[in-house]
C-alpha cells in the first residue's frame, strides 16, 4: 500500500533513467534520506511497470534567483521566487523486470506495508533476520542465506572505536539470529564463539540490563523479538599470573567464569609453537625455518612427566623452563644441528631465541605445567553454552595473539572434522585489522583466510569488527557477503573500501550517532540504514542487573569442580538432591 496522496512527482528537468530519477516534492510534503517510494510507469500492450527506489540525496533552490544575494530580496518579498525541494532516486526494484525509465510527471508514493517489503526485497527472504528499523519506524531485515552460507557469508563491521557500536552490533546479529527462528530446528546447537579484547564489556551478556526501559522493551516487540539477555552463556578468562591455583583473572564478575590454558604436554603435541611467533612475518626473516623445526621436534620427543613434559632426560615444569631449554639446545652447536639442521645460521638461531625469550613474559600464565591436566581447560564450543566468551582484555598483546590463533585453529578442525555445515559456528573477532592485517603474513592471519574462503562450506561464519576497513586483509573483506559501517573517521571514509556508499551515505557516516548502521547486502543496490534496539543485556559491569538463576548445566559443571573428593564422579547427572534450592 501507499501512504496517502502522492509525495512528488518524476522531475522532467532531470534525466531520469532505469536505475535513478529525480523527484519534484509536492507542497507541503517532504521526503527524507533513506524514505522508499514507489512510481508506476504505463506501457502499451503490457502491464504496468512498478519502480521502487530509495532516496539518496535531497536538495531545496529558489526557483527565480540568479544571483547568491537574490536570497534576501525573496525573503523580504520583493523578488518573485519559488522554493522547490528536490529528491535523487536510486532504483531498487523493477517489476516486472522491465527496464524503462518513469514517466517525467508520474505521481511518485512513500511506500509503506507490503509495497515497502517488495521495494526492499523482504518478501523474498524466507528467512528474515531483524536488524533494527530504518527512518521510517519500520523493520529492516537481513537475508539469512547470505549470512549462514547458502548463499555467502561473513560480515565485515568497521567504524571509529567508541561511537561506531561495533561490539554492540555484533551481538545484537548474534541475538537476532538466535531468537528470531530462522535457525528452527538447529537453534539449540548453533554456537557463538565471542572474543573479548576491551575490558570486562561482554563478560555479562547473560545479565539484563538495569538501563533497560519501557521504549526498549516495545523496540524490540516491533522487530518481533523478546528484551531479555542471552540465556546460555558461558565465560573463560585466563588464570592470574603467578597464581599456582588457575584463578580466572577478572574482577567484575565473581561466578560463572573458568579458567583456560594449555599444558606443557599441548603446547608440544599439538604443534603450538608456531602461534607464539604471530606477529605479522616480515618475509625477509629466516627464523620461521628455526620455528618448524624446534616445532616438530617437540612434538617428536616432549614426553608428559606429572603435569609437565620430559625432553631428551629433562624434567621440564614451566613455559620458562621449556624456552631455556630450547634456547641451551640451539646454542650448542652440537645438538642444534639436531633440532633444527646444519644449514641453519647462528643469527637466524639468535633472532628466533630473542623472540622466544620476550615471550616467557607474556605465556607463562597461559602455558602451564603445574596446574592439574585432568581437569576441564580448554575452550571447546561443542561442549559448552550457546555463546561461549574467551576474555582477553588483561592479556598483553602476543598472548592475545596466541589465544586467538589456538582457538581459531582448535574450532576449524573440530569443524573440518565434523564435515559438515550444521550446526553453524559465529565467531565474534573485534580488532580484525591486527589479527589480518593487509601486509604480511602469519599463522593467525592463514587460518583467518581458511574461515573467510573456506568456512562457509563448513559452518564456520566470521562477525569481523575493525576501525580501518582499509587495513585488513583484501580478501576477508571480500568475502563477507554483508558489510556494515558505522560512524566512520573522515580519513578512512574516502578509501575504496566503503565505495559501497553512495556519496550522501558516506558523507553521513561522519556525523552517524550510535546506533546508526549503513548495512549493505547483495541483494540490494542501495545500502539500508538501520538503527538498532538498545541491548537487553549488559553491556558493562556497570549495567548487569541481578545474576540469572543457576542453570542445571552450570550447576553440573559446578558440581564437577568438586568431584575430586569422590562425592560424585565427573560429568555425572545431577539429581533433584544435589540442587540446593
Amino acid at each position: 500500500m501507499v501512504s496517502g496522496p502522492p509525495v512528488g512527482r518524476v522531475l522532467g528537468t532531470a534525466d531520469a533513467t532505469p536505475l535513478s530519477f529525480w523527484v519534484a516534492v509536492e507542497p507541503g510534503a517532504y521526503l527524507q534520506l533513506d524514505d522508499v517510494v514507489v512510481t508506476r510507469r504505463q506501457l502499451p500492450d503490457r502491464e504496468p511497470v512498478t519502480i521502487a527506489g530509495v532516496v539518496t540525496a535531497v536538495r531545496a533552490r529558489h526557483e527565480g534567483a540568479m544571483f547568491e544575494s537574490d536570497v534576501f530580496a525573496i525573503a523580504d518579498g520583493t523578488l518573485p521566487a519559488q522554493v522547490q525541494e528536490a529528491a535523487e532516486i536510486t532504483t531498487t526494484r523493477v517489476d516486472p523486470e522491465l527496464y524503462v525509465p518513469p514517466t517525467p510527471g508520474a505521481p511518485v508514493h512513500r511506500a509503506a506495508g507490503e509495497v515497502r517489503a517488495k521495494a526492499l526485497y523482504f518478501d523474498r527472504m524466507e528467512q528474515p533476520v531483524p536488524l533494527g528499523v530504518g527512518r521510517d519506524g519500520s523493520p529492516v531485515y537481513l537475508n539469512f542465506e547470505f549470512l549462514n552460507g547458502q548463499r555467502g557469508a561473513h560480515v565485515s563491521i568497521s567504524g571509529v572505536s567508541g561511537v561506531a557500536t561495533k561490539t554492540s552490533f555484533a551481538t545484537f546479529l548474534l541475538y537476532s539470529v538466535f531468537r528470531s527462528g530462522v535457525l528452527g530446528a538447529e537453534a539449540a546447537n548453533t554456537k557463538a564463539l565471542v572474543f573479548n579484547v576491551k575490558g570486562e564489556d561482554l563478560l555479562f551478556l547473560d545479565h539484563p540490563n538495569a538501563r533497560l526501559t519501557e521504549s526498549t522493551v516495545d523496540d524490540y516487540a516491533t522487530l518481533g523479538l523478546t528484551a531479555e539477555p542471552f540465556p546460555d552463556v558461558a565465560v573463560y578468562a585466563p588464570p592470574r599470573a603467578g597464581d599456582p591455583s588457575g584463578t580466572p583473572d577478572v574482577s567484575s564478575r565473581l561466578a560463572g567464569v573458568d579458567s583456560f590454558y594449555w599444558t606443557l604436554e599441548e603446547f608440544c603435541a599439538e604443534r603450538l609453537l608456531p602461534y607464539v611467533f604471530a606477529d605479522a612475518d616480515d618475509e625477509r626473516q629466516q627464523y620461521t625455518m628455526v620455528v618448524h623445526g624446534v616445532t616438530a621436534h617437540l612434538a617428536k620427543t616432549a614426553a608428559p612427566a606429572d603435569g609437565g613434559v620430559t625432553i631428551d632426560g629433562t624434567r621440564i615444569g614451566s613455559y620458562a623452563d621449556l624456552v631455556d631449554f630450547v634456547v641451551a639446545q640451539l646454542g650448542d652447536e652440537d645438538s642444534r644441528a639436531f633440532w633444527v639442521g646444519s644449514a641453519v645460521g647462528l643469527g637466524t638461531v639468535n633472532a628466533f631465541a630473542r623472540r622466544l625469550i620476550a615471550s616467557k613474559r607474556d605465556l607463562a600464565r597461559l602455558i602451564r605445567g603445574d596446574l592439574p591436566t585432568g581437569r576441564p581447560h580448554s575452550v571447546n564450543t561443542a561442549e559448552s553454552a550457546q555463546v561461549t566468551i574467551v576474555d582477553l582484555h588483561n592479556l598483553p598483546d602476543r598472548a592475545q595473539r596466541f589465544v586467538v590463533g589456538v582457538t581459531l585453529k582448535t574450532e576449524f578442525e573440530r569443524k573440518e572434522k565434523a564435515g559438515t555445515a550444521k550446526p553453524l559456528l559465529f565467531v565474534v573477532l573485534d580488532e580484525l585489522n591486527k589479527y589480518a592485517p593487509r601486509e604480511g603474513s602469519s599463522p593467525i592471519k592463514e587460518i583467518l583466510l581458511d574461515i573467510a574462503e573456506r568456512g562457509r562450506s563448513l559452518g564456520v561464519v566470521l562477525i569481523g569488527a575493525q576501525q580501518t576497513a582499509s587495513e585488513v586483509e583484501r580478501r576477508i573483506v571480500a568475502n563477507s557477503a554483508i558489510r556494515v559501517v558505522g560512524r566512520l573517521d573522515p580519513a578512512e571514509a574516502g578509501r575504496p573500501e566503503y565505495g559501497f556508499l553512495p556519496p550522501a551515505q558516506r558523507a553521513r557516516a561522519l556525523i552517524a550517532k550510535p546506533g546508526t548502521m549503513f548495512v549493505n547486502q547483495p541483494e540490494l543496490p542501495v545500502p539500508l540504514v538501520v538503527e538498532f534496539p538498545f541491548p537487553a543485556w549488559a553491556t558493562r559491569p556497570a549495567e548487569a542487573g541481578p545474576a540469572p538463576r543457576a542453570t542445571l548445566r552450570s550447576l553440573t559443571q559446578a558440581a564437577d569442580a568438586f568431584a575430586v573428593v569422590g562425592a560424585r564422579p565427573a560429568g555425572a547427572s545431577l539429581s533433584d538432591d544435589d540442587i540446593p534450592f
